[in-house]
């Protein structure tokens, strides 16, 4: 074996193929191959990996270390320089050699061993939470306020102690149902049936040694763990506790939907440490705020936490449906960060858990993406689920945990950072939307609605912390999910050979686009030949992929299908893949914007081939904050000019943007028109950082500098690839936009959300969408509230219902059609 296979680590899996289709070995614990490609360069590594050339002797990125901005003291902890190399373990290969015994017996009853030799027992778990919570003083007042009848306005009579003991038998129901009865025994059972059912339908769980030996340090501190996961599948669930289980870390205490409330699975979920909570809490059915059931829930993970119990809790609140990490709903993530402050626990440890399938038991989220309401869950749905899941496999899975770090430590860095108060998008775009307009600037009161001094006892500031620190953990998880080879093929086929390619080809670009996601510090969760990896994927991706022979050299030509649940589908993995180009793509957009715009309003006397850095940057900071709905390309502490300006450098380190000659920089004066796009920006937004020290290149001494475009052929095909990766939502916004010329109004949301999504399916089906998985539901309810934040929108409430109304600023067919030329600015047509 070469030494850069040696270098990647170990792996569990590796790949075989056969004439007709892909055949996977079983073979659990075989070395790592990476396969060679010695033919003509392929457009990855002729346009960015030239300047690498030692590249493929890379070892594998160690992921998910934690910020060493907010949390400097954790990154220390629970990490040493072996932990990268401890390599990767595949949880679901169970031999005799995990277990104390050897001989026949032990190799042909392994499973029940190893899962009876596991440290799992009652008093590992919480102990008399009902009773814990009625009797805490929080929940008793809001009993007691439950119970008084109000009399009139502002004022409450003696409540009835009958009334009292009726919304006492109220809040012992609600706990039934919250409260989680963990059964050791049946989470021995359980783990015996998971590596029965998982060996059956994945090929393998792909585990890190190292991330798994820091979360068991971080158990050695006596403190509560959270975990908290991405959520891709309805098995995130039960996966997260399997791996832990098979590692003897204690199981966590995990927050279900209520939809999932259903009879047998609801009481088979809670002795696995499940408990459901109500998928809204701001309204009870009368339409009030029902204060009790905030009371039981926040005691209850309070008394959860201050037993030291672990917790998993999935911040997207739902599954995501495009393939991409969704918003954050922080709501249960409020309940930890107010535990803490009223210290029901010294310290909390944070784990982000990143997780990536090559193909997720679901299949897809097509019906969903089409408009159609979800499917309530019912034990027969499941039933079928589960026969469903044991005809078929879906490959391999890949769960990745990050570093722990330290709530306490978060809390106390953001309480002393001087940090900005964060701009609406409204503040941050509608200058550069309608730069024509008077009163361009921040509103004065936006800086003063955050406290001067920066108190845990501020309510605003406790929102923006809880903000944050949800942004934080979710980009980290992002970053950490491993890159599957369904995830590269999709989006190959997708966005870089749309009309076909021959098999070779694919399998080359494949093999590069791997080596361009190792450059960039991300994992790849599969291992093996490219060919047959190649083979494995579109096995995998079914019916989205048509396969023929060609009469040349017997050479199979792969084409995307072109029907649209099939485009929706190679989508949802493409997205797998998306957060590794992001950057990239958004300067490629603008940089075809920058271009654009000089060519339409003249250079005055400029020299056509040069850009202004600085203009870029601000052009794709503005491009972030338009698309700041469908990703994250920052972290909260760090500035998106900053990263912006990195990802330019980057572009420049691998040759695609050259740096001007001094001579030819001389030459050039900025056009007037820049001047006036730069002036329009609040100085808020400024890239610069007046913390950078005087060697930084944010120094205010830095000089604005000039670029080129490069333009040779694999370069200019690689920027071609970056801008169609923005290209569905590109156009799904500017459709919307276009929609929104016609809008008649008041209308509900909802009822208008309808109307757009249809008319983007229309489009597609009558062939005018250059993408056709630009139309999907998630993408459409992304723009409207997008536009709605940035004030296209104005929006009342009527008995629980949004009303939509085009707002003053936008009343005007010119604002309306500006803000479609500033979305298509950034378009390839």
């Amino acid at each position: 074996m070469d030494e850069t296979a040696l270098s990647l680590g170990t792996i569990d899996v590796s790949y075989l193929s056969t004439s007709a289709e892909c055949s996977i070995s079983r073979c659990k614990h075989s070395s790592e191959e990476w396969g060679e490609c010695n033919s003509r360069p392929t457009l990855f590594r002729s346009a960015t990996l030239k300047w690498k050339e030692t590249l493929l002797g890379r070892k594998r990125p160690f992921v998910g270390r934690c910020c060493y901005v907010c949390t400097p003291q954790s990154r220390d902890n629970f990490f040493n320089a072996s932990i990268p190399s401890l390599g990767l373990r595949n949880v679901i290969y169970i031999n005799e050699t995990h277990t104390r015994y050897r001989g026949w017996l032990a190799r042909r009853f392994c499973y029940v061993l190893f899962v009876q030799e596991r440290d799992v027992h009652k008093g590992m778990f919480a102990k008399n939470l009902t009773e814990n919570v009625l009797n805490n003083s929080r929940v008793q007042k809001a009993i007691v306020d439950e119970a008084s009848e109000p009399s009139t306005p502002g004022s409450f009579v003696q409540a009835d102690p009958k009334a009292i003991n009726k919304v006492k038998k109220k809040a012992r129901k609600i706990l039934q149902e919250m409260v989680a009865n963990v059964s050791p025994a049946l989470i021995r059972l359980t783990g015996w049936v998971l590596l029965k059912l998982f060996n059956s339908f994945f090929w393998n769980i792909q585990i890190h040694r190292g991330q798994i030996e820091m979360v068991k340090a971080a158990t050695e501190m006596n403190l509560p763990l959270i975990f908290l996961p991405v959520h891709k599948s309805h098995i995130d669930y039960l996966l997260l506790t399997f791996i832990l289980f098979c590692h003897n870390i204690k199981a966590p205490y995990i927050a279900a939907g209520n939809n999932l409330n259903i009879p047998i699975f609801s009481t088979l979920i809670r002795k696995l440490g499940g408990f459901f909570i109500r998928r809204k809490l701001d309204q009870s059915p009368d339409g009030r705020k029902d204060f009790l059931y905030r009371a039981l829930l926040y005691v209850h993970v309070e008394e959860l936490l201050r037993q030291q119990q672990f917790l998993e809790i999935f911040l997207e609140g739902t599954r995501s449906r495009s393939g991409k990490t969704s918003g954050a709903r922080a709501g249960l993530l409020s309940v930890v960060v107010d535990a803490l402050f009223s210290n029901a626990t010294p310290d909390v440890l944070i784990i982000p858990v990143g997780i990536s399938y090559d193909r997720i038991i679901e299949g897809h989220y097509n019906s969903e993406q089409l408009g159609k309401p979800k499917k309530n869950e019912s034990i027969w749905s499941i039933a079928r689920g589960v026969f469903r899941m044991l005809r078929k496999n879906y490959g391999c899975v890949r769960v990745d945990f990050a570093q722990p770090f330290s709530l306490k430590e978060y809390v106390n860095s953001q309480s002393q950072k001087p940090v900005p108060a964060p701009l609406s998008l409204e503040q941050a775009l509608l200058p550069a939307i309608l730069p024509s307009r008077p009163n361009d600037t921040v509103d004065e009161g936006a800086e003063a609605s955050l406290p001067s001094s920066r108190d845990i006892t501020s309510e605003p500031f406790r929102r923006e912390l809880i903000s944050n620190l949800a942004e934080h953990i979710l980009f980290t998880a992002n970053k950490s999910c491993a890159v599957m080879s369904t995830h590269i093929v999709a989006c190959l086929l997708l966005y870089r050979h749309r009309q076909g390619t021959d098999l070779s080809r694919l399998v080359e670009d494949f093999f590069s686009m791997k080596e361009e996601v190792l450059a960039r510090d991300f994992d790849l969760g599969f291992s093996g030949n490219s060919d047959d990896v190649v083979m494995h994927a579109i096995h995998l991706l079914g019916n989205c992929v048509n396969i023929t022979n060609t009469s040349r050299n017997n050479e199979f030509f792969i084409t995307p299908s072109t029907t649209i649940p099939a485009v929706f589908e190679l989508n949802f993995y493409s997205n797998g893949v998306l957060h590794v180009f992001i950057k990239e793509a958004i300067i490629a957009c603008s940089l075809h914007a920058v271009q654009s715009r000089r060519c339409r309003n003249g250079t005055n006397g400029a020299s056509p081939s040069l850009i202004s850095q600085e203009h870029l940057v601000r052009k794709a900071a503005s491009l972030c904050y338009l698309l700041s709905n469908e990703f994250t390309v920052s972290l909260p502490c760090q500035l998106i000019y900053q990263v912006c300006h990195e990802s330019v450098e980057r572009l420049i380190q691998y040759g695609i943007l050259l740096v001007a000659e001094q001579d030819d920089q001389e030459d050039v004066s900025p056009s007037l028109t820049e001047h006036q796009w730069n002036k329009k920006l609040p100085e808020p937004l400024s890239w610069r950082s007046d913390e950078e020290d005087e060697d930084s290149d944010f120094g205010e001494e830095q000089r604005d500098c000039y670029l080129k475009v490069s333009q040779s052929q694999e370069h200019q095909q690689y920027i071609t690839f970056l801008q169609r990766l923005l290209g569905p939502l590109l156009e799904a916004y500017s459709s919307v936009v276009i929609f929104v010329h016609n809008f008649s109004g008041p209308v509900l949301e909802s009822e208008y959300l309808q109307k757009l999504h249809r008319h983007l399916i229309s489009r597609t089906e009558k062939n005018v969408a250059v993408y056709a998985e630009s139309a999907t539901y998630s993408h459409v309810k992304n723009a409207l509230k997008v536009f709605k934040e940035i004030g296209v929108f104005s929006q009342t409430t009527q008995r629980r219902d949004t009303i939509l109304e085009l707002s003053t600023t936008f009343l005007p067919q010119r604002n309306r059609q500006k803000l479609l030329e500033f979305i298509m600015s950034f378009m390839v047509l």
